[in-house]
């Protein structure tokens, strides 16, 4: 056999490898009891008058009050904001907004799940910028710096931390924009999983489903590449191993970071990659009907996953293989098996699986699917789709018929 020569096994190895654009902007600190490291972070950052930005159960539990201590032992003033909604609108922002600028804010912390640390970039936004939410609806619209900010996630879903978007819904319409600039990635992601041990059942039950979709889309989307694979494939080993474990053992902390660390490398995943018609079909049906957002996206995916095979079964495959569903990543029943599993890790929480279970008016379908046709992530889909197909796929998942 002829011999290849050096430069020439170089080339054909790098040929292979199509190019990528991989800008990571956030620190990453991770483990148990890291949270008490916040002041320190936020001195280093060089922060004196922080907001905090968080909710009213995180507040109530005290976890507030434990990272104001920290911030204040490093002689930093701390203000709370503590009026943050699920799925944050731009009301919630301009709340916050008015509390930052009353106490001229130069750092922010956001704690708690993705509206918490939404809303604490929304802020930022307007803050650093001015205007309205609606001014930075798309991608790279801030023209000038933004304030530092710490992220603190109290579950394990969003992967906010991780991303440099903000995604807000208008307060009127209760569709959400999302509001991209790399100048809004989070300084330091502190991921403590001694802190998603307090998530209730439905709140862990709901991120994590969210968390895993994020895996599972990013890995197929069109804009994915070997970076951003990576950590959707890493993701998707930690999170569908992790999932039943927290349940089954709510305490067991080694679980708990499996499925913080899957959710923040899924979140960076996004970042890299995008989402896809999942996202794009559950979006209408939280503004229209209230479906809890990972909720809305798990009924989706499996549909979506079937829809997809087409063009990415293999890829679908190779998750199929990670989580012992089959053993060839070129087994054509690999999708199915992997749209099942999702459906049984639903079902395994308690949470409906099909429209009917919510009562979605089928009348309203065509519209629903106008409306997911533009959400931009439709635009990412692996598969191409319109509203037709978009509205077939939200009869499909109609019943389990």
């Amino acid at each position: 056999m002829a011999q290849l020569e050096p430069m020439a096994i170089v080339s054909e190895h790098t040929a292979l490898l199509p190019p990528f654009d991989y800008d990571p902007r956030t620190r990453v600190v991770f483990g148990s009891g890291s949270v008490d490291r916040l002041g320190e972070f936020a001195r280093e950052l060089g922060g004196k008058r922080v907001l905090l930005v968080t909710d009213q159960g995180l507040s109530d539990a005290g976890h507030a009050a434990n990272s104001a201590v920290s911030l204040e032992a490093e002689g930093l003033r701390v203000v709370i904001f503590d009026d943050v909604h699920p799925n944050p609108t731009t009301d919630d922002v301009d709340r916050c907004l008015s509390v930052a600028e009353l106490h001229d804010i130069d750092l922010i912390v956001g704690l708690g799940g993705g509206s918490s640390m939404d809303c604490a970039k929304g802020a930022n936004f307007l803050l650093s910028n001015g205007g309205k939410m609606e001014d930075y609806w798309g991608i790279g619209k801030a023209t000038k710096p933004m304030l530092p900010m710490i992220a603190i996630p109290t579950t394990a879903g969003t992967g906010s931390e991780a991303q440099s978007f903000a995604l807000i819904a208008n307060a009127k319409t209760h569709m959400k924009m999302a509001c991209g600039d790399k100048k809004a990635a989070c300084r330091i992601a502190i991921l403590d999983p001694d802190l998603t041990v307090s998530m209730p059942h439905f709140v862990a039950a709901a991120t994590g489903i969210d968390a895993i979709s994020h895996a599972i889309e990013t890995f197929v989307t069109k804009p994915r590449n070997i970076v951003s694979q990576l950590f959707s494939r890493r993701s998707w080993g930690l999170l569908s191993r992790g999932f039943s474990r927290i349940f089954e053992s709510p305490h067991d902390i080694s679980a708990r970071g499996q499925m913080q660390v899957g959710s923040h490398l899924a979140g960076a995943a996004i970042e890299n990659s995008m989402l896809g018609a999942a996202h794009a079909l559950a979006n209408p049906l939280t503004a229209h009907f209230g479906i809890t957002h990972g909720f809305a996206v798990g009924m989706m995916l499996p549909h979506v996953i079937r829809f997809n095979a087409e063009v990415v079964g293999t890829l679908y495959g190779k998750l199929a293989v990670d989580a012992g569903l089959c053993e060839d990543e070129t087994d054509d029943l690999g999708s199915d098996r992997l749209a099942d599993f999702i459906t049984a890790l639903l079902r395994e929480v308690g949470t409906p699986t099909t429209l009917d279970e919510y009562h979605v008016d089928t009348s309203l379908l065509p519209t629903l699917a106008q409306e997911a046709a533009k959400q931009w992530t439709a635009n990412f889909n692996p598969r191409p789709v319109d509203p037709e197909s978009l509205e077939e796929l939200y009869r499909c998942a109609l019943s389990d018929n």
